[in-house]
């Protein structure tokens, strides 16, 4: 009985041990001093990456029907990416603890694309990826996607994009902001405590937690207060709750309007509540000394081309300054807490010819050349989709033209790009 016993966790122990050997930066991670990210061994951390959506109807990682898991890692290790944003919906965890357990590979397939298409995706993802069955969970497809990302030696930071699973995002989409009609705040909660547990006890390189996307004013007035200190007072939770069950990972805090905001995290003015509602008369300061996990806060930021499109980089840089990038920083008198910003979503059309169309592209890599930040997370490597609903419009197999990979997930889509964009952004964060 000991010898078993005493064997199975030298094994565990030795499987740990290779894949910290993979990883470039030994874990855990942790911030300051200065808008820096910190290894365990005391080096500089900046995160190159992707992002795998997983937050859609049938709530498993996308691109299973036409590749294996680890042909899909491979593709991304290939490009030298060293993190991967795996998101998902907080409805993965509601059918656990509340509808008698997770969900099948067999139920979640036929529940989101129907029974027959749902079949054929099945048979599909089997064939690719034959250490599943129809009856592996949800969850156990992500565990498989985290221990091959470490075996890899790609971190694994796992993002709550959603809490219905659907596509994100638009302000009717029910999911927009705290008590939306979908995004039950306790709920949140419960579904951060579950899964930052899970990921810290099973996940070889889970490095990082993404709270919420892209927080934002929903429709009709749904919900709470729309204000700073709506987001203080369930951010903070959140993040204490994550990092009571992972104390490891660092903890990234988005902002407002779709998260091209978070400039007021740092400036350590006051976060205030909105007149003539519940939160009238109130403020808090987001203080990042006084909290439990203040050696692991990161700040994230979106930015894409829906605005600048012919700006001049040192309008498109400003613009990126005032919506948060201050941070970085040292002598700015406006930043009072000079903390750690990463990209989490840029992108665009991967056609071969949209890089070069506007100045979006250059001056993104001349600002990461310049500033050096914590990283970034491009939007994204699926080449298409299980299924998308937008707008009320549902289509299965859509083609994704954003997706770093093709339809079928063979190669890389457009690699004039990859080349152009790509490539250069990672150059320019990591060099010097």
């Amino acid at each position: 009985m000991f010898s078993a016993v005493f064997l199975s966790l030298f094994f565990v122990l030795k499987a740990t041990a290779s894949f910290h050997d993979v990883l470039p930066f030994r874990l855990p991670f942790h911030t300051g001093p200065g808008p820096h990210i910190w290894s365990a061994e005391g080096k500089e951390v900046q995160y190159v990456g992707t992002n795998w959506p997983g937050h859609q109807e049938a709530m498993i990682p996308e691109g299973l029907q036409y590749s294996s898991i680890s042909g899909i890692v491979n593709k991304i290790a290939a490009l030298n990416l060293n993190v991967v944003r795996l998101t998902f919906a907080i409805q993965l965890v509601d059918d656990i603890l509340d509808g008698g357990g997770d969900v099948t590979l067999e139920d979640t397939l036929a529940n989101a694309l129907g029974t027959t298409n749902g079949t054929i995706i099945l048979n599909r993802i089997l064939a690719n990826n034959p250490q599943f069955s129809r009856k592996t969970t949800r969850l156990q497809v992500y565990d498989a996607v985290a221990n091959e990302l470490a075996a890899q030696g790609i971190y694994l930071h796992l993002d709550n994009h959603v809490s219905k699973a659907i596509w994100c995002c638009s302000t009717s989409d029910g999911n927009a902001w705290f008590g939306d009609s979908h995004f039950n705040v306790t709920n949140w909660l419960r579904g951060w405590k579950f899964m930052a547990s899970h990921a810290s006890r099973n996940w070889p390189s889970f490095s990082s937690v993404g709270l919420r996307n892209e927080l934002r004013q929903p429709d009709a007035s749904r919900g709470e207060p729309y204000d700073w200190y709506t987001w203080y007072t369930h951010m903070t939770t959140a993040a204490s709750i994550v990092h009571s069950s992972a104390p490891d990972a660092l903890i990234f805090f988005s902002g407002l309007n779709y998260d091209v905001i978070t400039s007021p995290l740092t400036s350590g003015y006051p976060l205030n509540g909105t007149g003539g509602t519940s939160t009238a008369g109130k403020s808090a300061i987001f203080a990042p000394e006084k909290f439990e996990f203040k050696d692991k806060i990161v700040i994230e930021l979106h930015k894409y081309d829906f605005e600048h499109t012919q700006a001049s980089c040192s309008s498109f840089g400003n613009s990126l300054i005032t919506a948060g990038y201050s941070t970085l920083n040292i002598t700015s008198p406006g930043v009072k807490y000079h903390l750690p910003m990463v990209l989490s979503e840029w992108g665009f059309i991967q056609n071969g010819t949209y890089w070069n169309q506007t100045s979006y592209n250059d001056c993104l890599i001349q600002f990461m050349e310049k500033w050096k930040p914590s990283g970034w997370m491009q939007w994204e490597v699926s080449g298409s989709f299980y299924i998308k609903t937008s707008g009320g419009v549902s289509v299965q197999d859509l083609d994704e033209a954003w997706g770093l990979l093709d339809h079928e997930w063979k190669g890389v889509r457009s690699p004039v790009t990859v080349d152009n964009s790509l490539r250069k952004m990672i150059e320019a964060t990591l060099k010097g």
